[in-house]
């Protein structure tokens, strides 16, 4: 990429002097003055959070005393946050200056110290946390604590910033995502509020318009511009003194080649609807234009929304289409339903089981598309798909209710696993239960920047030439039939190749009767500021290819690796599903987040892209047949006995076999019988791993449901 050019600052006379000015008048009253030189880990909470924390701290607060004059004007509290999660109260003076910014990522924050709020003589500074023990601990990194004369407006608009961002290629300002990052590696506190074209966080801005012009104070940064999962990203460094005032010009470009594929986000929030989070409907118009979403799915919990007229009046319109939606927010589960008819009743989420809200969701919008929501998360003390309440390994709900769902989120930006392919197991194992479900990626966001929208987000295989005008009867269609690919920092697209022939997600391939040999040829996307390191291939939720990805694998620009792989001809129907892993983004420009419930205090994070699933029919007979179909026809035709259907598990897989030992258990067999335990240790592997895989989740089925009254 070419290196953008550098401009050199405009310095102002007349802003310098003020600033001086500021800083005599205001000398006597408040002097600059460092409270806490360093960074003091503190948590609320017992036990450690993160591993990257030592494992004990005494501090469940901060509490500092210092010398002070009293101030007669306004000042400055400036300091230093990191991994902040919970509410953490900040008092200086018995008096509450705010709360620490709820945002895992490192930033400085500033307060206003009012004209006497501080004391001649001993003056004390505390920081606490707000909830109460029963939230999770809380590990946060504070200090850097220091006073300064000048108010929080002036400190902030020490120097002027103007930017202007454009697409390369078209050489038009287009909306994007600005991150300024301070010498410190820090998100810096900016001369700025949201306007009707730029919304605005510490060190981040999502301008409209392609342009931006804000304060702030002087220092060294690091600009980058950017627009989401498809854009190469550009970079400026600039050193500020006291009075600049400059011009940035900043370009991006396409890097990651998506047509014929509509950008999508099936979960998005407000605070103005949900009323958590901090995103206004405004600004969530700025964000999506700025990070390139081209069907947003509005799911503010039990609201339907109707993003078109704010689209409108935002001039933004043209950037994408807005598609109303609603997650149906119930202490069972949280579903998320479109497209649904803005005047629509809106379902009831005061039921208690799967089948009435589903039930509810046709009576009242006839919404085509239901979408389960991070389904390992605990909401409510309930965790839909936790052991308490689902076997994973056959999708089988304990409380019998059906699965009638047909998608699922398996990688939610703002709810990340401890384990990134937890929940794609989990879909693929409803795939071996013959439900069709479509994979989707969501970013849950209801924030402008902590939760970044569209992080993760859907790809729909359909007509994307023009983002405002998509046609979401297409799209929906597409949707339902999972010719789809679900991004997180990468795409994974996979092709089978028969002949002349090619398959994608979604489709069924039919072999002939004398095609021994088929190919697998996988694509891994992703713009120059992500990775991949790992290509796993699945058939039927079971590995059959791990690939090691290298910066070697790079082809063309956005084309991380290509793969193909010859495969035999199957000796049964599967599904093909491939999976490309790389490592976490740290840098601020795009970081992804820690684990939202996590399974152990490990901070790591990974980079997901998952396609969906190519349907193999390779007995020819009857179209696909799922692995429990293949299982039920066994058990019966074995008379429902063991012995009897074991050997016949030799040409299948374990899926087959788990479906298979499923169905014993189901018709009254033991697991303790001697034919059950017999096929733990049998000679044909298939049969030997499916029945221990199932007896593993049965087994934690029973252990979870002991302690856990089923609903």
């Amino acid at each position: 990429m070419k290196k953008p050019s550098r401009r050199s600052p405009k310095r102002s006379p007349i802003l310098f002097t003020a600033w001086i000015s500021v800083l005599l008048l205001h000398g006597a009253s408040l002097q600059a003055q460092l409270i806490e030189g360093g960074l003091v880990h503190i948590r609320s909470g017992e036990t450690r959070e993160w591993s990257d924390f030592p494992e004990e701290c005494s501090k469940q607060r901060l509490e500092i005393s210092f010398e002070a004059s009293r101030n007669t004007s306004e000042g400055t509290l400036l300091m230093h946050q990191e991994d902040v999660k919970n509410g953490w109260r900040v008092i200086l003076n018995d008096n509450v200056l705010g709360e620490l910014v709820r945002d895992e990522n490192p930033m400085e924050i500033q307060f206003s110290i009012a004209a006497g709020l501080l004391r001649e003589g001993p003056n004390s500074f505390n920081i606490e946390p707000t909830g109460t023990g029963a939230a999770p601990s809380d590990d946060i990194r504070i200090g850097k604590i220091r006073l300064l004369p000048a108010s929080p407006n002036q400190y902030l608009h020490e120097c002027r910033v103007k930017i202007q961002l454009r697409d390369e290629s078209t050489k038009c300002v287009i909306p994007g995502r600005i991150t300024i990052v301070n010498a410190a590696g820090e998100l810096p506190p900016l001369g700025a509020l949201s306007t009707a074209t730029f919304a605005a966080r510490n060190g981040l801005l999502y301008t409209a318009t392609g342009e931006a012009e804000f304060g702030l104070p002087a220092g060294t940064y690091t600009f980058f511009a950017g627009r989401g999962f498809e854009y190469s990203l550009d970079r400026k460094e600039i050193d500020l003194r006291a009075g600049d005032e400059i011009d940035l010009s900043m370009s991006i470009q396409r890097e990651v080649e998506t047509t014929g594929y509509v950008a999508c986000d099936t979960h998005i929030h407000t605070f103005t609807y949900s009323r958590h989070g901090d995103a206004s409907i405004q600004e969530r118009m700025m964000t999506l234009a700025g990070e390139g979403i081209e069907l947003p799915i509005a799911t503010d919990h039990n609201h339907q929304v109707n993003y078109e007229p704010f689209a409108r009046q935002m001039h933004l319109r043209s950037y994408f289409t807005p598609v109303t939606g609603n997650e149906v927010t119930t202490t069972v589960c949280h579903q998320n339903i479109f497209p649904v008819p803005f005047e629509a009743t809106l379902p009831n989420a005061k039921l208690k089981t799967w089948n009435s809200i589903i039930d509810d969701i046709d009576r009242t919008t006839a919404a085509p598309i239901v979408i389960l929501n991070h389904a390992r998360d605990k909401h409510n003390h309930f965790c839909p798909f936790g052991p308490a309440h689902y076997n994973s390994v056959v999708a089988e709900n304990l409380d019998g209710w059906p699965i009638r769902f047909n998608g699922m989120e398996i990688v939610n930006s703002g709810a990340t696993q401890t384990d990134p392919l937890q929940l794609i197991q989990d879909w693929m194992g409803l795939l071996n239960a013959g439900y069709r479900i479509t994979p989707v990626g969501s970013s849950d966001s209801h924030d402008v920047a902590r939760y970044i929208v569209g992080q993760s987000r859907t790809y729909i295989r359909c007509d994307d030439s023009n983002p405002g005008e998509i046609d979401v009867s297409e799209a929906v269609e597409a949707f339902r039939q999972g010719r789809v690919c679900v991004s997180y920092g990468l795409f994974t697209e996979l092709t089978v190749v028969s002949g002349q022939q090619h398959w994608r997600s979604g489709e069924l391939v039919k072999l002939a009767p004398d095609e021994n040999e088929i190919f697998v040829e996988a694509r891994i996307l992703g713009p120059h500021w992500a990775h991949a390191n790992r290509l796993l291939l699945f058939a039927n939720g079971q590995i059959i290819q791990d690939e090691r990805i290298t910066e070697d694998s790079r082809h063309d620009p956005g084309v991380l690796a290509k793969v193909r792989w010859p495969l035999p001809r199957p000796q049964h129907d599967l599904t093909l599903v491939a999976v490309a892993r790389g490592p976490g983004i740290e840098k601020l420009y795009w970081p992804t987040a820690k684990p939202y419930q996590p399974d152990t205090i490990d901070p790591s994070t990974s980079t997901i892209g998952c396609s969906g699933a190519i349907f193999i029919d390779a007995d020819t007979r009857r179209g696909w047949t799922s692995p429990r179909a293949s299982a039920e026809a066994i058990f019966r035709e074995s008379g429902g006995k063991l012995a009897s259907a074991v050997p016949r598990l030799k040409n299948f897989d374990a899926a087959v076999a788990a479906h298979v030992a499923h169905l014993y258990l189901v018709a009254g067999g033991s697991p303790r019988s001697e034919e059950f335990e017999a096929t733990l240790h049998s000679e044909i592997p298939a049969a030997r791993q499916g029945f221990q895989a199932y007896l593993k989740s049965r087994t934690e089925n029973d252990m979870a449901r002991t302690s856990t009254p089923s609903k």
